[in-house]
């Protein structure tokens, strides 16, 4: 029996690392795709900064645009398509089913990532992302937004890249009254903290997980905090339904961290991790809140204190569940992507229904 596959159209936006990955597996691995999962992904329309917006109605020659992306040339080169100046013009301009955006949009004010998801989203298209910084600023605006156009936003690699979070805590609780979490949730500052654990300094430490590639665009946003004081944003947004500013979340980065103070936990059977915290005074994200993002010294019995590396955790407590931990390895290139696509699987299937 010949196995049915739902046919989708996708626009990707941004061409960095996640969506080249993303670009060459949906080259690489049609078939597989339509045989495990029922899924023919086509797509319609990619852009970058630089280049703009191209697209054609009956699916782009992937092969073609990843060619001159490898060779530092022009998306636009290609033939027999439309081209639009910007992104936000393409996507206005044509149509799709879904919109993959993986663009990189600043703290600040999240654009142009923001636009992008604001404008799919308003015409009831569904949208899958890696984008932190738009989620954590507008994830409610955006969520509703999706609720209200029968579209879904989904974004688990903006938290914990590869490793399933938003899906089981959103989607798998759905029901419960979600009370508090607390977690590990950037890979690069537990790297550096469990290195120094093992003897070395702040410094060595810090040198090695930039040799690995774990700070793709400077280290700062791990090792102050920027990087996990979105996810709780887009976690308190997503999971609590409340919206939280940057400046609701207290800060506290590591890179202060001293020999002494790894020594001290260390001897006395515990580690210093980076733990980001999401309190209410209320349950189900009311009243005041508690959030914060700072070096702690925990307790060896503490499941986060054994949570070493690359590995990230979160527990998260719920009524009537209880409490429910997650953990998996929280950054790499195929890890952000696998998220993406994982994503983009979910939201083809939900169309056949």
């Amino acid at each position: 029996m010949a196995v049915s596959t739902t046919a989708v159209r996708a626009w990707v936006v941004g061409l960095g690392t996640v969506g080249q990955w993303l670009l060459r597996f949906l080259h690489s691995n049609a078939g597989r795709l339509a045989d495990r999962h029922g899924v023919a992904v086509t797509v319609v329309g990619v852009a970058n900064a630089r280049d703009g917006f191209v697209y054609d109605e009956e699916g782009l020659d992937l092969a073609s645009v990843l060619e001159p992306i490898a060779n530092g040339r022009s998306i636009a080169e290609q033939h027999a398509v439309r081209h639009y100046s910007s992104a936000l013009d393409g996507l206005a301009g044509t149509d799709a089913d879904v919109l993959v955006e993986v663009t990189a949009s600043p703290a600040g004010d999240g654009e142009p990532g923001l636009s992008h998801m604001r404008e799919a989203l308003g015409r009831g298209i569904p949208v899958v992302t890696s984008n932190k910084w738009p989620v954590a600023l507008h994830g409610v605006e955006l969520a509703r937004l999706a609720r209200s156009r029968g579209a879904v936003l989904r974004a688990e690699s903006t938290v914990m890249s590869g490793t399933p979070l938003l899906g089981p805590l959103v989607e798998g609780l759905a029901g419960t009254i979600p009370i508090e979490l607390r977690g590990i949730v950037n890979a690069t500052a537990n790297f550096i903290l469990s290195a120094m654990a093992g003897g070395r300094s702040y410094e060595e430490a810090l040198a090695e997980a930039q040799e690995a590639g774990l700070a793709e665009r400077g280290i700062e946003a791990d090792v102050e905090g920027y990087d996990a004081q979105a996810k709780v944003m887009i976690l308190a947004g997503l999971l609590f339904g409340r919206q939280l500013r940057p400046d609701q979340v207290v800060r506290r980065g590591i890179s202060a961290i001293g020999r002494a103070e790894v020594d001290e936990a260390v001897a006395a059977g515990g580690r210093i991790r980076q733990v980001a915290t999401l309190r209410f005074s209320e349950p189900d994200g009311a009243g005041e809140v508690d959030a914060r993002v700072e070096p702690l010294a925990l307790r060896g019995d503490d499941p986060l204190a054994n949570v070493e590396g690359t590995t990230n955790a979160v527990i998260c407590r719920a009524s009537p569940v209880g409490e429910i931990t997650i953990a998996g390895p929280g950054a790499g290139l195929e890890l952000a992507g696998q998220g993406v696509l994982s994503d983009l699987i979910a939201v083809a299937r939900s169309r056949s229904r």
